[in-house]
């Protein structure tokens, strides 16, 4: 096979792997083997690697990509030295995107075609496509398959949260308000005499927004598929935090700005000890308060609280669980809990903890499907009925 034909390969594999991999990269990928020597290792990565990556976050994947693609001939020895060194020890981890570079270089060759079955008619009148089914099943239900066929609609999913005013102005010819001290300013300029009139503008933003899940062993499932709508809110907008708690609180909103969404659940699997164990919501909710509440609900926040409300302990837990929540619904403009219970029609609030934190919080949504992610789209993006 030539060397175009491996370069074209190479591209298509990285294109598959998540990468933007388009035309104009792939001429400057074959413009810069050109220049450098081609029996050179290390001088063809470099030049494939500066033409064909743009965001730092896919060098690694590159990387991953090249040793597969271009294979050293002397990577079985290599290889047979490395593991005679590594006898008795952990096999080391995947790099982020190993997985989906693993399926992307599997799906390289298409697989033959089978013949073309005999024509059938089936009678669909009365059944649910697939897709619909999704939006309705419950995430507790969901198959591997299912899982990850909703954490694709989850990342496409986007979170117009209702602008607010500010107390900002912003200089605006088609202003509703003067403002005098500019236009004096400008006055200056023409010796004293006023010529135009400066307007200004109030600034409009969205509020920030701030999440916090639990991750104890009942909401386990629950977690694991809403961490993908948290890191799609944290990539598509600005001022999101990302809080998670079991037995203690942990902020991941430094892991959640990764784009790459396996790089990402990587770093909260190292930040985070305490995933599946148990839960103490009324310490978790008091230590946001303490450390936290000053720095990220500023503006007017909403905040997405995440948890079942299986709060367990005895009248001092609770007391503390009511003080915490109090404080937290007014810190914020908007406090909405999303709890996975509400899935079953006959609910009952019969937990001491549910009843304890049902009066303290503004909304009460279910969060269980997609159906009730898009639902909860459509709460946030319309705007907040006044009290």
């Amino acid at each position: 096979m030539s060397l175009a034909a491996n370069l074209l390969g190479f591209g298509r594999l990285l294109r598959r792997a998540g990468l933007p991999i388009g035309p104009g990269e792939m001429l400057a990928g074959a413009e810069a083997l050109r220049r450098v020597e081609i029996g050179d290792r290390y001088q063809v990565q470099a030049a494939l690697r500066a033409t064909l990556v743009h965001r730092h976050e896919h060098a690694e994947i590159f990387d991953h990509a090249f040793r597969l693609w271009w294979r050293d001939p002397e990577a079985g020895r290599h290889a047979a030295a490395m593991e005679a060194l590594q006898q008795g020890r952990e096999p080391p981890k995947p790099p982020p995107g190993g997985r989906r570079l693993a399926e992307a270089l599997g799906s390289a060759a298409p697989p033959a075609q089978p013949p073309p079955p005999a024509e059938r008619r089936i009678d669909a009148s009365l059944t649910v496509s697939a897709s619909e089914a999704l939006q309705t099943m419950d995430f507790e239900a969901m198959g591997a398959a299912e899982i990850a066929a909703a954490r694709q609609e989850i990342r496409r999913l986007t979170l117009p949260l209702d602008a607010r005013p500010t107390r900002r102005f912003r200089p605006d010819p088609a202003g509703r308000r003067a403002d005098l001290r500019a236009t004096i300013r400008a006055s200056l300029r023409q010796g004293g005499e006023i010529l135009e009139l400066r307007r200004i503008r109030r600034v409009v933003r969205p509020p920030p927004l701030v999440v916090i899940c639990d991750i104890s062993g009942s909401m386990a499932r629950y977690a694991q598929v809403l961490m993908h709508f948290q890191h799609a809110v944290t990539s598509d907008r600005d001022r999101v935090a990302s809080f998670l708690f079991g037995t203690r609180l942990t902020n991941i909103t430094r892991a959640l700005r990764h784009r790459d969404p396996e790089a990402a659940f990587q770093m909260v699997s190292h930040m985070v000890p305490d995933w599946s164990g148990g839960t103490r919501i009324g310490e978790a909710l008091e230590l946001f308060n303490r450390q936290w509440s000053r720095r990220v609900l500023g503006q007017g926040a909403v905040v997405l609280l995440i948890t079942d409300g299986l709060e367990r302990g005895g009248e001092a837990d609770l007391a503390k669980l009511a003080a915490a929540t109090e404080r937290l619904r007014n810190s914020c403009r908007r406090l909405i809990w999303l709890n996975p219970l509400l899935r079953f029609s006959g609910f009952q609030p019969r937990s001491q903890g549910i009843r304890t934190m049902l009066p303290l919080v503004h909304e009460h949504r279910p969060v269980h499907n997609l159906e009730s992610l898009r639902a909860l789209v459509r709460t946030l993006s319309a705007p907040a009925l006044r009290r």
